[in-house]
């Protein structure tokens, strides 16, 4: 009697949010010293610099509205308002918040931009099961910042000419119905208010949209030396048959970040603002609380990007010969705990 015919594999899961989620957590677990050095150096201060804001700003505020004429004293004293004529100084109070905003903003590029690149090298080097080094993360910085800080202002200039573009809108549609209607709408009147919501909705649906098409662009910048508009175009190729994911993804993390930091300025904006804030136990809690929750969410956001970026190319048959390729120079295993080399028959798999 001829045996049975052996049972056939099972197919790999399909790759949906909970797979992705998943292996993300296991290239950092894997690693996990690497990636906790990474995220001290560049993701703590920089989710502390956003945890803190609202309670600084809430002090700035209170000091120079309580004492202007202290406010503006140390503003006049500012090497870069010494030399400014007189009707300038009286408004340095504005100049100065200025300068604070811009240094908080560049401050907060310099450390996004430099975790991105350290940490999506690290994790594109862990799952093919390349070395892992923090030096060699450090080093990556200095090739693809000025790459990605450009790729950052192109993305920029098109949500920006998407905005403005829909506030003309707005406006021409508006000046249309006046001249329709034969008088001027007022700014209180439903019919304006209807049309701004309107476009309002609109607006944030197509940036949303664009999003998710260019979810992966940073990885691009970082993985393939690419810069500009290319990871944009690239990015929507990818996502192809993909987007249910980067969209979940994108909601995922996006809503939780949200959730922390709208808590925490709740929750300062509701205590006193005395300057003693940091000698109350709760408040250095909370501060504690949602800066570590704030880094671990971005450092699994980063490391998903990479995730889905590799389950896109294998949907575009693009993964597969690279892992060949990876092989055919030396036997390697990825770094997956248990089951390290299913992981790579399952890619491949997909591909058929």
């Amino acid at each position: 009697m001829a045996p049975p015919p052996p049972t056939p594999t099972p197919p790999p899961p399909p790759a949906d949010f909970r797979t992705v989620i998943s292996e993300s957590r296991r290239i950092l677990k894997a690693h996990s010293r690497h990636f906790l050095a990474l995220s001290v150096l560049f993701l703590l201060p920089l989710s502390f610099a956003v945890t803190v804001y609202p309670t600084l700003h809430r002090l700035l505020s209170s000091s120079s509205s309580s004492n202007p004429y202290h406010a503006q004293a140390l503003l006049r004293r500012s090497p870069l308002l010494l030399n400014q004529p007189p009707q300038q100084q009286q408004s340095g109070v504005d100049a100065g918040s200025v300068l604070v905003t811009v240094g908080y903003a560049s401050f907060l590029t310099l450390l996004s931009i430099s975790a991105t690149c350290s940490i999506t090298h690290s994790v594109v080097q862990g799952f093919y099961g390349r070395p892992v080094k923090l030096l060699s993360a450090i080093r990556s910085i200095g090739t693809s910042f000025f790459p990605l800080l450009a790729t950052l202002i192109c993305t920029e200039a098109i949500a920006s000419l998407i905005a403005i573009a829909s506030g003309i809108l707005g406006f021409l549609i508006l000046k249309g119905a006046e001249l329709v209607i034969g008088h001027e709408i007022s700014p209180s009147s439903p019919y304006f208010l209807g049309l701004v919501a309107s476009i309002a909705v609109v607006l944030v649906l197509v940036l949303g949209y664009l999003h998710v098409q260019w979810v992966l662009a940073n990885v691009i910048v970082v993985a393939e030396s690419g810069f500009g508009f290319y990871p944009l175009r690239r990015s929507a190729y990818l996502v192809k048959g993909m987007r249910g994911v980067a969209l979940s993804l994108t909601l995922f993390f996006g809503a939780l970040s949200g959730i922390l930091v709208w808590t925490i300025t709740l929750s300062t904006s509701e205590s006193a603002i005395d300057g003693n804030e940091w000698k109350r136990w709760h408040f250095v809690v909370q501060i504690v609380a949602t800066t570590s929750s704030l880094t671990m969410l971005m450092l699994l956001s980063l490391a998903a990007n990479v995730v889905l970026y590799m389950y896109c190319k294998a949907v575009h048959g693009e993964l597969a010969m690279e892992i060949a390729e990876e092989f055919a120079r030396e036997y390697v295993s990825l770094p997956f705990d248990d089951g390290k080399v299913p992981h790579v028959v399952s890619v491949a798999h997909m591909l058929d």
